[in-house]
């Protein structure tokens, strides 16, 4: 027999979201590795399911050290299946270095797809997510969460990060200082549970909000930075520099043209620039 890994999704926080096959999964595994055996247990019992296979921890602390024996146990035909507390196993939880292991050992790995609170958030937020970018967990320092809100300034994207509800009235009030008050934005919190809450708004509106204190697990979503229109003056240095190059004027000023500035535009700036 051939063994596998399998990443299940668990609910985020009701339990109707468990998926059959997850179902089956926790009720067939040789190997549940988990990241709260207490939980895991607990959601099995909620979903009426008994879990027959051995139940080991894996969570950030053991993860090392408990990956030679799960590796062990796929290449012996067993198979393994990795729940995380909530959501997907390696989204920002446990579970990366396992995926890697089983890969180099050219072991299968499949997926049960399932709840997602990145996935869910963006859903939600009422923002543009054609394209987005996930971040994890925002820095706990404030210097260093400053440094990463700035490499947001000009990201088109749509951005979704983690953060503690002890730190959140912090971050927000970081953002309004780095990216603006008018960035629009979305705080979920508690997704899927009882008391879900959805707060959308300007960076402003959701930092005056968070003052207040908020509970719960939170992920927050950020609107991508909308483009600047350029300006002929702005792109007159590239021209030059394109000139020294050995590039005829006419010839650069039409490299350098954008769609809001005409190669005729950005020829007369680079004359004024030079008469001036």
């Amino acid at each position: 027999m051939t063994g596998r890994l399998v990443l299940g999704a668990t609910p985020m926080g009701d339990v109707g979201d468990a998926s059959p096959r997850l179902r089956a999964a926790l009720a067939s595994a040789d190997v549940v590795a988990a990241e709260d055996t207490r939980r895991t247990k607990s959601l099995a019992a909620a979903l009426d399911v008994t879990i027959t296979g051995r139940v080991v921890s894996f969570y950030d602390q053991v993860e090392t050290a408990r990956l030679p024996g799960l590796v062990a146990e796929i290449e012996a035909g067993n198979t393994v299946l990795l729940v995380t507390d909530a959501g997907m196993p390696s989204v920002s939880d446990p579970g990366y270095r396992l995926v890697a292991a089983c890969v180099d050992a050219d072991l299968a790995v499949t997926c049960l797809p399932g709840p997602s609170a990145v996935t869910t958030a963006l859903a939600l937020s009422a923002l543009p997510v054609e394209r987005f970018c996930f971040d994890g967990f925002a820095p706990r320092k404030r210097g260093a969460r400053e440094s990463w809100l700035s490499t947001l300034v000009t990201e088109g994207r749509t951005c979704v990060f983690f953060e503690s509800p002890h730190r959140i009235a912090d971050t927000l009030a970081d953002a309004v200082r780095v990216l603006g008050g008018e960035r629009r934005g979305a705080v979920c919190r508690e997704l899927t549970k009882t008391y879900e809450e959805v707060r959308r708004g300007t960076l402003a509106e959701l930092a005056e909000w968070a003052a207040e204190g908020v509970r719960g697990e939170i992920t927050v979503v950020l609107d991508g930075a909308r483009p600047v229109a350029a300006r002929p003056e702005d792109l007159v240095d590239e021209v030059e520099r394109r000139v020294a190059d050995g590039e005829r004027l006419k010839d650069a000023c039409g490299a350098v043209a954008t769609e809001g500035v005409s190669k005729r535009e950005l020829y007369d700036a680079v004359l004024a620039a030079r008469n001036s």
